[in-house]
């Protein structure tokens, strides 16, 4: 099932990329909040795999683990870099903070679910009927075929992200 209308031609292709700027819009919100917020805290090191819930600005972030099946947790950690390293390169933008450990961090999508862009916590689960909401269709390992939905596809952990807009994609 194609989720782009037609007779709206271009604009259902321009809206599509505007989904891949809102991934990457929104985890600059979450790598900005993650910097503040995880520089002062003690603990144990972070591990690639793990989540965490993301949520506040830039003036007031706040970070916490989170158990990935949660739906507070919102981003899941790629990549614990050492320095001088960055985050992998041949995929979609990896959002980053620099606290006591540097992470890559991707979106912690669930199949099925939708989301929307928000200023608070970067991508926010919500009804798949709201407006602007965009579905995510499949999520796969390695290579993923999205036929004509959206690939949001990471390299570290090979990882992708098939996304539709909203009630169209139901």
């Amino acid at each position: 099932m194609n989720p782009l209308n037609p007779e709206r031609g271009c604009a259902d292709v321009v809206a599509m990329r505007k989904i891949g700027w809102g991934v990457g819009a929104a985890a600059v919100v979450v790598a900005g909040a993650c910097a503040l917020a995880v520089a002062g805290q003690d603990g144990p090191r972070p591990r690639p795999g793990e989540c965490a819930a993301v949520a506040g600005t830039g003036d007031e972030p706040r970070y916490r683990p989170a158990d990935c099946g949660s739906e507070q947790a919102n981003v899941r950690i790629a990549k614990v870099l050492e320095e001088g390293e960055g985050c992998p390169k041949g995929g979609a933008r990896y959002s980053t903070y620099a606290g006591p450990f540097t992470l890559c961090l991707i979106p912690n999508f669930v199949e099925g679910a939708c989301y929307r862009g928000d200023r608070q916590v970067g991508m926010r689960r919500v009804d798949c009927a709201g407006a602007h909401a965009v579905r995510v269709a499949k999520v796969g390992t390695g290579e993923v075929s999205c036929g004509s939905d959206r690939a949001v596809a990471y390299p570290e952990p090979s990882v992708t992200f098939c996304l539709a807009r909203g009630p169209a994609a139901r």
